[in-house]
């Protein structure tokens, strides 16, 4: 540390400088309130009116009151008419999937009656394959040359005509079952077919007529609301 000189202070200086600010200070102060006293604003005059509006305090309660009861009854239309809304919704899902149902179970009972007449098909081929191999087996020994064709014939010409027309009569039997068949099942598919028909039309009158259900309910309901100071009428004590 170097050399320092040690100033010893002047308590009349210090005095005087605090004396000076507060005597700055305080003049500031009386100009600021002798501003404030020129600059104050006088008093207010206004011409004597009359406030509010033309109905009394009573009159303006109970239109408040029928207000509150308005919104009230509107609030408790909305839930009505969202919980119907919801419940049409649910409902016509419900008929949507019942429907669906409806048309997988038709579908199944299709195929099983498809799947039992290709079965009844197979048994008569294979019954149709036996019999023609029993037959065959029989017409093994019989004479099949003219030189068999005599005036008198023997026994094995009795059983090869015998065994010939059971073959055509089984043949004929045979095709009138298969066009028995045939006629079966296009009857049945004309039954089905009108019967599906007949159910689209049911499903979609009843869709229409819920939707109009609906709709005429919706329309009540806005009608209702376009209409609610009925409810408040002065006869109206319910």
């Amino acid at each position: 540390v170097g050399p320092y000189v040690l100033v010893t202070p002047n308590a009349t200086r210090r005095k005087q400088l605090q004396q000076s600010k507060l005597s700055f200070a305080k003049k500031e102060l009386d100009d600021l309130e002798q501003w404030k006293k020129e600059h104050r604003p006088g008093p207010i005059t206004l011409v004597p009116q009359r406030l509010g509006g033309n109905e009394s305090e009573a009159q303006v309660r109970q239109n408040q009151q029928m207000v509150l009861m308005q919104s009230k009854y509107q609030k408790k239309n909305k839930r009505e008419e969202y919980v119907k809304a919801r419940k049409a919704a649910e409902e016509a899902e419900i008929l949507k999937k019942k429907a669906i149902q409806r048309e997988k179970a038709e579908r199944l009972e299709v195929k099983k009656r498809q799947e039992e007449m290709q079965r009844r098909e197979m048994l008569l081929e294979d019954q149709k394959y036996k019999t023609n191999e029993l037959l065959n087996r029989l017409d093994v020994g019989l004479p099949k040359s003219d030189s068999c064709q005599i005036a008198n014939p023997g026994p094995e010409s009795t059983a090869w005509e015998r065994s010939h027309a059971y073959k055509q009569a089984l043949r004929e039997d045979e095709k009138r079952q298969l066009e028995e068949m045939k006629q079966e099942q296009r009857r049945k598919a004309e039954l089905m077919a009108f019967k599906e028909k007949q159910e689209e039309e049911t499903r979609t009158r009843e869709l229409k007529n819920e939707q109009r259900r609906v709709n005429n309910a919706f329309l009540d309901r806005l009608q209702n609301k376009t209409q609610p100071d009925d409810i408040y009428h002065p006869g109206y004590t319910g």
